[in-house]
């Protein structure tokens, strides 16, 4: 009987505890999801389940993987209520906030925007969102000083500045938009995105229209065209945004017809 007993024991002792064995696997779900290895994730995410892990941890990780799988709405709810937690980190406001953004929710991203920056390990994302909330709300002073604490915190980060030139822009201040929309080129020269900001910057500072591209679709000019004719119409020059729109509905009459609606309220008023 004792032999026995001793026999069990042995087996017990080389058999290690379930919840190191989860926290580990949830450990490799996030490495996972840094990763980009989505589907790894969630498997990783299920073993520690069902090895016991559960609370905050489990629910942590699996909003990482929604919010990395841009399945924004259910990383917004468990952020949010991971916030409201007492073991909230200061990553839950942070990406709450910003899956919030993504999904429109902007009265409910504040208070994490908020949360995430009132932290010393807030990142340049951080204050990013909180720029885009300014933005939003029209308070350029909180816009400025966000994005300056992001930009400090990434200097490199062509979103900072891309954003920061988009700031100017819904001011009205379009010369000082284009330097900001030339650094982030300058930062990421492979971005469309940022590319046709920076013409639509320029464009609407200059005398005339922008060129096509080689190689451009119809309807990727007819876009461009438009835009040129939204920012000469904003600086009230409505000759120019006239012909924008023409060039645009020239470009591509079947795909673009939104330069017909922007043309025909300009004649209209």
């Amino acid at each position: 009987m004792i032999v026995g007993l001793l026999a069990a024991a042995s087996v017990a002792a080389q058999t290690p505890p379930a919840a190191p064995i989860a926290s580990s696997a949830l450990s490799d779900a996030s490495h996972a999801i840094d990763a980009g290895r989505l589907k790894e994730a969630k498997l990783l995410i299920a073993r520690a389940v069902s090895q016991g892990s559960r609370g905050a941890a489990v629910e942590r990780v699996t909003a990482d993987l929604a919010f990395a799988s841009g399945k924004y709405v259910e990383a917004w709810s468990a952020y949010q209520h991971l916030a409201q937690s007492e073991d909230k980190q200061a990553s839950d406001c942070e990406k709450g906030a910003i899956a919030a953004l993504e999904i429109g929710k902007r009265a409910e991203a504040k208070p994490l925007v908020e949360c995430a920056v009132a932290s010393p390990e807030a990142s340049w994302r951080a204050w990013n969102a909180r720029g885009v909330l300014a933005d939003f709300a029209k308070d350029w002073t909180m816009a400025d000083d966000s994005y300056a604490h992001a930009h400090r915190l990434a200097p490199d980060e062509a979103r900072i500045a891309n954003n920061q030139g988009w700031s100017k822009l819904l001011r009205g201040d379009w010369s000082d938009a284009v330097p900001f929309f030339e650094l982030a080129a300058s930062l990421d020269s492979k971005s469309a995105r940022i590319a046709n900001n920076l013409e639509l910057a320029r464009a609407a500072l200059a005398a005339e229209l922008p060129r096509r591209r080689a190689g451009e679709s119809d309807r990727d000019w007819a876009v461009r065209l438009n835009d040129a004719g939204v920012a000469a119409q904003l600086l009230g020059d409505r000759k120019r945004a006239i012909a924008a729109f023409t060039q645009a509905l020239d470009a591509s009459p079947v795909w673009y017809d939104r330069a017909s609606n922007n043309l025909k309220q300009l004649s209209q008023n």
